[in-house]
């Protein structure tokens, strides 16, 4: 029992965080030109906000499973990382639905990523 929580552990741990990397690359490529179209920041954020694009796209590569697979329990993980990210970055209080919000989203992708194959 011991050795099969262990394995889940490690099936569910490494996937969690390279969609945590994943996700924070997509959001700051997208944060850096909404800072330079809506707040009239600097053009220079756009070359590294394509940099962090390509590698949120070279990221999303280095997954074994199917890309629709992939895709999907990213999902779960981008919707909690955005959620941090409008609690560190933009200093908006999370309600407790957001965090319920957070919680499912990971659930699913837990059952993606543990699912039998």
């Amino acid at each position: 029992m011991l050795d099969t929580l262990r394995t889940w552990a490690l099936e569910l741990w490494r996937p969690l965080c390279l969609f945590t990397l994943t996700a924070l690359a997509e959001i700051v490529g997208c944060y850096l030109p909404w800072l330079w179209l809506k707040q009239g920041r600097s053009a220079w954020l756009l070359p590294p906000a394509a940099a962090a694009l390509a590698l949120f796209v070279w990221l999303l590569t280095l997954h074994p499973s199917a890309s629709g697979r992939v895709y999907a329990a990213y999902g779960g993980v981008y919707v909690t990382v955005a959620l941090l990210w409008l609690r560190v970055v933009d200093g908006v209080a999370l309600s407790r639905w957001d965090l319920l919000g957070a919680a499912v989203a990971l659930l699913g992708m837990a059952i993606i990523v543990l699912g039998p194959r």
